[in-house]
């Protein structure tokens, strides 16, 4: 069996076990479904952070709009969004979805959630990403901040109180399980389109980017507008994710999972350097590790889960600066495609003793 055909066998593998998860451990598709959306998380800030160079901490501006957008769209098609959210769950008014109408405002929210997101990253995207280093990291850090603070305020989105997501009707089964295979189908598609990217002119030119802005932009390249695209097309994935995110957790708090900064925000830089930034499988690597030892943590540290976390970060930074990839191809040459020469292996060998 030759290369292609191992990979394409692998390839069905994961997508056999990933559809057949929820029935395999079904006291666990919500953690599953997170699974899928941090996978989402992480390969959408790669392409920013790790194939372009540019450490963004404000992606979770997207989360947060695709989430309120689709909330939003899912009530607005048949109820005032402003008694809806002024009613927090009392007063006379009883709001009710059947389950056509709960599809409708699915179908049409997720889309919105995308298309909204991505032109709030156009118009962000155009005003800094002629920032560059630090003045970009700290200036998308404040974006997170300051979207969340004007959730916090805007009473017809729920302000400080919150929104609470329409509850799914009994014709859609299992709620867990039906947005355990929207979070999944998110993220195949997510991986497939980062892939093709990376192959094209496309992901040449933010590796240029990367590289050497100054030279790349010398050669005549539009590196504005591609730094502009490269974040619109993170933010759409973003947009849907935050969409299905909101309806999974079922109620969105503006600070605390909206424009969840010092959690979302956070960890999807911490699971891109986890696994190896600047890599395809990489952020992929670092959501799963991470997630099953987030879980850990939750599990049995609890009140301690936050300090575990912490020291995770720390030991991440120190340890494994180029990530779990970087790790093994350090290690493990040979398996990740280069060829080693073993008089030079033993030089080195006899050097490091």
């Amino acid at each position: 069996m030759n290369v292609g055909a191992s990979r394409l066998l692998g390839y069905a593998a994961l997508l056999a076990i990933g559809a057949a998860a929820p029935y395999l451990f079904p006291n666990y598709q919500s953690q599953m479904a997170e699974l899928w959306l941090f996978i989402v998380f992480a390969l959408t800030w790669d392409l920013v952070g790790g194939q372009m160079g540019y450490n963004s901490f404000g992606n979770v501006v997207f989360i947060g709009v695709g989430m309120y957008v689709c909330a939003i769209t899912q009530v607005g098609l048949f109820y005032s969004v402003a008694e809806y959210n002024a009613a927090k769950g009392g007063g006379q008014t009883v709001f009710t979805f059947d389950v056509a109408q709960y599809l409708e405002g699915l179908a049409l929210g997720l889309p919105l959630a995308a298309v909204s997101a991505g032109i709030v990253a156009a118009i962000l995207g155009s005003a800094v990403l002629g920032m560059r280093g630090h003045y970009f990291a700290i200036c998308t850090l404040g974006l997170g901040v300051a979207a969340g603070q004007i959730a916090n305020g805007w009473e017809w989105i729920g302000a400080g109180s919150g929104m609470v997501v329409p509850h799914a009707p009994s014709g859609i089964g299992d709620t867990a399980r039906f947005y355990y295979y929207f979070a999944f189908v998110l993220a195949v598609i997510t991986f497939i389109v980062v892939a093709w990217l990376y192959t094209t002119r496309f992901g040449l030119a933010i590796n240029a980017i990367r590289d050497d802005e100054d030279k790349a932009e010398a050669m005549g390249l539009p590196t504005t507008r591609i730094k502009v695209s490269a974040w619109v097309i993170s933010a759409l994935f973003l947009g849907v994710a935050g969409g299905i995110l909101g309806n999974l957790k079922r109620f969105i708090d503006p600070i605390e999972v909206a424009f969840a900064g010092a959690t979302f925000g956070v960890w999807m830089v911490l699971m891109a350097i986890l696994g190896g930034k600047g890599t395809l499988w990489g952020p992929v690597i670092g959501a799963v590790v991470f997630q099953v030892l987030k879980e850990v943590f939750w599990t049995y540290l609890l009140g301690w889960q936050r300090v575990a976390l912490g020291l995770m970060i720390v030991l991440i930074v120190v340890f494994f600066p180029q990530g779990i990839l970087g790790f093994l191809r350090d290690r493990f040459p040979e398996r990740f495609g280069h060829k080693v020469d073993p008089a030079l292996a033993r030089g080195a060998g006899g050097a490091a003793e």
